[in-house]
């Protein structure tokens, strides 16, 4: 059985998790992890990137679990923004012992990405999420670098509003049925400027969550802005004795 505390080496030392399995998000795929992965695969870590349909929640966390399956041994699991969502249910998994949520939803049991944006605090930035068609969801894509990625480098925020990926509208309404951040050590990285989740939620979320938080002025695409503090901040977790 694996515990949220990392096993002891023979010489009393923490024994490091080298396992690391990284969730994207809503309107993107694994792509933009890749600057973290690099990060990571220079100091030794085992990185898996989950490539999720984000049709729904359901459909997410199995093809997660998949991917935690498919290592030995014990798990961090990463999630950004809707990634938190998937890694809250997914991270119930035995073999999780830490959750690290970049710039993430953390629900709550029953909680989903749709209940938590119902009621956004006056003055908060509104994203720019066109109506469904059919049951999916885009960004304006004239809009998407402001609110999604306004300190990537011009030419890839482009690339990645124009290679947005559909993300259903019953991806948005799926809830965990236990939040794992009630029983995993849990660590979060707030984005003091994003224009997607506003920081005073993801502070709340994260209080919740009683988590080890760190903030870094950032966009909503800290991790392809700044892999390499986005990548720090994960390996805290995987070296940590909590």
């Amino acid at each position: 059985m694996y515990t949220q505390k990392s096993h002891q080496s023979q010489n009393g030392g923490a024994q490091l998790i080298k396992n690391i399995v990284l969730v994207h998000g809503g309107f993107v795929d694994g792509s933009g992890w890749a600057g973290v992965y690099q990060n990571l695969k220079s100091k030794g870590y085992n990185v898996v990137i989950v490539q999720n349909p984000t049709k729904s929640l359901a459909d997410d966390v199995a093809t997660t679990k998949a991917a935690i399956d498919s290592v030995a041994g014990e798990v961090v699991l990463v999630g950004h923004s809707y990634g938190g969502v998937v890694i809250t249910e997914a991270g119930n998994h035995p073999k999780v012992s830490r959750l690290v949520y970049i710039t993430a939803f953390a629900p709550d049991k029953g909680e989903s990405v749709s209940s938590l944006i119902a009621n956004p605090p006056p003055g908060a930035p509104v994203p720019p999420i066109l109506p469904s068609q059919n049951g999916y969801l885009f960004l304006d894509r004239e809009k998407f670098a402001a609110s999604f990625a306004a300190d990537v480098e011009p030419g890839m925020a482009a690339f990645m509003a124009d290679s947005q990926v559909p993300w259903g509208v019953e991806a948005l309404a799926g809830a965990p049925t236990e939040a794992a951040w009630k029983s995993k050590a849990s660590y979060y990285l707030v984005a003091s400027e994003d224009k997607m989740i506003p920081p005073p939620a993801q502070r709340m979320m994260a209080g919740r969550a009683k988590a080890t938080v760190k903030e870094v002025a950032g966009s909503h695409a800290v991790y392809v802005s700044k892999p390499a503090a986005v990548a720090e901040f994960i390996q805290q977790a995987a070296d940590s004795s909590n």
